[in-house]
Parts: structure tokens; sequence; C-alpha cells
């Protein structure tokens, strides 16, 4: 872990500073009723809600339950959050919103929460170096996190940024960039802004794509550094794996890269960050296998933790971490799996014991669930019960202390996103732009199974009483009539 000359600095701010940064943890892990303000709705990032009131069913022909769509572009990883009268998304630009802001790039995307309708957008050139570091229309993959007037979210260039969530539409061009070249009503208006390849040297592989979470005053990043397109060659061995950011300028605060030439192939997954025993922690799952613990305040390493078999060989056996950790009840629920491009595969659940330190390889593993398949999912744990689904289309319902497995579901096709347990249901899509609602508990009961007209890559968002989804070309709004 290396501290910034920024870091030193913003140790001066003293003990009210402290005190706000732990006074963060009040709401967190409450998923409350109302916004969906970040990938997971909380920083534990754990993929449940206490809404009531949402549809089970519904059909995007017939219109059944179908509050608005919203046209995105033809390829939509990211996942919709929801603050302050408006949702946003990542998508690219092939549905061309602007004629002046042409080509491959990664966009932004700003709609009403209440019927759809388009308000700005911020769109992103393709990286020169191409499909190395910046597959073509991909768009941007990050899912934005939202708090009062700003947005933070990475784009598909590596760099992190703050936007003010009114875009131009108010009139007034916050700073300190001061130089935007387009100012209209439906551009974006940035804040500030934290280019991680310039700054610290991270090389991303094929994409940049991590979701920002924030506790207190800070922001917390995945950098994406990886291999080139070799597959085998680490150019920037000493770039960190994870950064810590001041949320009002983006200065670097502190920084870690305790994977250094040990990457598998990329680093896709995002940080949580929640309170473990008396301590606030960032969670990295990061690109050797390992999962993470810091001290969130300092970025001191606490524990590591490899969720990988000692006999596991790379790339037949050994798998990296693309789901997000999920921090609930002082553990950490990770699953880890590979590069959809790689295929099915062996993988590996676990539940962690976060209190413990140094090398928890052993002493911290809660339990070990072997009988899932490679995995880029992100768990949720509600009422003793975890779900997890896996790349090769099952959802596994399992204990969530000792990781027995109560029923598997196979969906039929390749899960990209996550499972999502609100209002006693299980909501999961997957690849065929299929649907399905299964109750939540221990014994399997398939509610409903719809069909989104295209492949769905990203998690049900509930919010205000409505869920949030997008398929590969549209965000719909859902919504019982």
């Amino acid at each position: 872990m290396i501290m910034t000359k920024h870091f030193s600095a913003w140790l001066l701010i003293g003990a009210a500073a402290c005190i706000a940064f732990y006074a963060a943890d009040s709401n967190a892990g409450e998923p409350g009723t109302g916004e969906w303000p970040m990938w997971g709705g909380t920083p534990d990032r754990n993929m449940t809600s206490n809404m009531k009131g949402l549809p089970t069913e519904w059909d995007v022909k017939t219109k059944k339950n179908v509050k608005w769509v919203a046209q995105l572009g033809s390829q939509s990883y990211g996942n919709p959050v929801v603050a302050g009268g408006m949702v946003f998304v990542g998508t690219n630009n092939e549905l061309l919103r602007d004629p002046k802001q042409g080509g491959d790039r990664g966009v932004l995307m700003a709609f009403r929460e209440s019927d759809g309708e388009f308000l700005w957008q911020q769109t992103h050139t393709k990286l020169e170096s191409g499909r190395a570091n910046d597959w073509p229309f991909q768009g941007v993959a990050s899912s934005p996190i939202v708090e009062g007037e700003r947005l933070y979210y990475v784009s598909n260039r590596a760099v992190v940024l703050c936007l003010d969530i009114q875009g131009f539409r108010d009139n007034e061009n916050d700073g300190p960039v001061k130089d935007e070249k387009l100012t209209g009503q439906f551009d974006a208006d940035v804040v500030w802004a934290f280019d991680m390849m310039d700054q610290v040297g991270a090389y991303p592989h094929n994409l940049a794509n991590s979701s920002p979470v924030i506790w207190g005053d800070m922001i917390f990043v995945s950098t994406s550094n990886g291999q080139d397109e070799s597959h085998v060659n680490v150019p920037s061995p000493r770039a960190p794996s994870i950064i810590a950011l001041n949320k009002k300028t983006g200065d670097l605060l502190w920084e870690d890269n305790s994977v250094e030439d040990r990457i598998l192939h990329g680093q896709w997954s995002t940080p949580a960050v929640g309170r473990i025993g008396d301590v606030v922690q960032v969670v990295s799952a990061q690109g050797d296998g390992w999962v993470r613990g810091y001290e969130a305040s300092s970025g001191k390493k606490l524990w590591e933790f490899d969720t990988n078999p000692k006999e596991s060989v790379w790339p037949r056996t050994r798998n990296e971490l693309i789901g997000t950790p999920v921090i609930y009840q002082n553990k950490v629920y990770i699953a880890n799996g590979q590069d959809p491009e790689h295929g099915e595969g062996v993988g590996h659940f676990y539940a962690i014991d976060a209190t413990k330190r140094g090398n928890i390889t052993e002493t911290g593993r809660v339990f070990h669930y072997d009988k899932i398949r490679r995995s880029i999912s992100t768990a949720a744990v509600a009422d003793g019960l975890v779900y997890i689904s896996d790349f090769s289309g099952f959802l596994h319902c399992l204990d969530a202390e000792t990781g027995k497995a109560y029923w598997v579901h196979d969906v039929l096709a390749a899960v990209w996103g996550s499972p999502f347990v609100v209002d006693g249901k299980v909501y999961l899509g997957d690849e065929d732009g299929d649907v399905v609602v299964l109750q939540h508990g221990k014994e399997k009961k398939v509610l409903a199974e719809m069909n989104m007209g295209s492949a769905v890559y990203a998690t049900v968002v509930p919010a205000n009483g409505t869920l949030f989804l997008n398929n590969r070309n549209e965000l719909y709004a859902l919504a019982i009539k």
C-alpha cells in the first residue's frame, strides 16, 4: 500500500473528518425502500431490498406492467442506478443521439425517472490503443454512484469522473473542470476527472470496468489493470489494483498493488465497503484470484484470501475474480470465475470471516461451496439464505452460515448478471433475454418467466416501487398497473 502526498495532507483535516467517515456507516447495509443510488444499492453490495409491491410478471410486447421504455445503444453491460428523480445507465453510441458525437464511443445516459424522457449524456471516444485496452462497441460498463448532486463512474477510457447530475440543464458549469467542449442542454457537466492510465499507470485489459463506492469523503475504485494482448505480459506490474480518491477533489489518497505481476488476465471486479468488527473495510476482489480487505481510512491491508485450491492451474482450473464481494454480518461472500469468452468451467463460492488478519485462506474460511461453475455474479444474502448464480446458468440457494445447498435452478442460458432478492422473490436475467422470478425460500418455486426481447446482461434494480432493468438496447421501468 502506498500513501500519497495528498493523503498526508488529507489527514490534517483532523478529528472532524474521522467522525464524518465513521458516521457514514449509520445507514450502511440498510437497503431502504426508495432510491437505488449505486451498484448493489448500498456500499456492502448485498443484492437485496426491503421494497414491497413490485411486479412478479410483465410483458414487453403487450406492455403489461411496463411503465415506460427508453432506447439505449446496441450493447449495455452497465446496471442502472436511480437517484434524484433520474435513472443513469451506461451503453455504447450506436443509438447516436447527437450526430456531432459520432463514431464508436462509451456513453453514460440520464433519463427522467417518472417517464423515461432523455435528459443528457456524456460520451467518451475510444482509446487510441484499440481493443487491447478498450474493446470496440462495449460502451460504458461501470454502474455510477450518486450522492446528492454528484455522480461518479469509470469511463471506457479508465477515467474516474465526477459529474453534476443536472448536466448543463441548470445553466451552470460546476468546476474545477470548466473547459467542456459541449455545454448544451443535453450534455453532461464534468466536475473533475482522474485518469487512471495517466496518473497511476493502469493498463486496463480489454475494458475498464469498475463501479465506484463511497464512504465518507473517500471514493474507492478498481483500476482494471491487467495483461496486454499476449495474455502473458503485465505491462504495468507496479500499477495499483485499487485506489482511494477524495470525492470532492479527485485527489489520490492511497493505492495498493499487492497483485503486482501475478494478474491472471484482467481485473474487472468492484470494491465493497462496510464495517467489519470495529473497522470500516474496503474489500477488493483482484486479478490473481485473491480477495483482500483494507482499512478504508488508511489503505492498510488487513487480510487476504485465495479463492482457488492450491492445486489449481491457470487457465484450466485457476480462476480470477469478476463478481463483486458482498459484506454481510462480518462475512464476505464471493464467487470466482473467468472472462465469459473463456467459456464454462469449475468455480468456487466462499463465505469468509473478514475479522481475521493476515493470510486467512485457511483460518478465515466459513464455508466453501464447490458445486458451482465459473461465475461472474454477485451474491444476495437474505433471511439466512444466500443466492449465487454461475455463468453456466445455474442459480444456487444455500444456507448463508453453512453453505448447505437447498436447491439449484437451471435457467438454460448463460448468466452475466446477479440474483436479486426483493418483495419475497428472487429475480435473475440471462443471455437469452429471459428473466425468471422464483419464490424466496428454502423450497424452489418458479413464479414467472418473461422474455425481454434481447440478452439481459444486467441485474434487476428496485427503486420507488418500480423495477428498472435493461436488455442490450433498451431500459425498462416495470411497475404494477
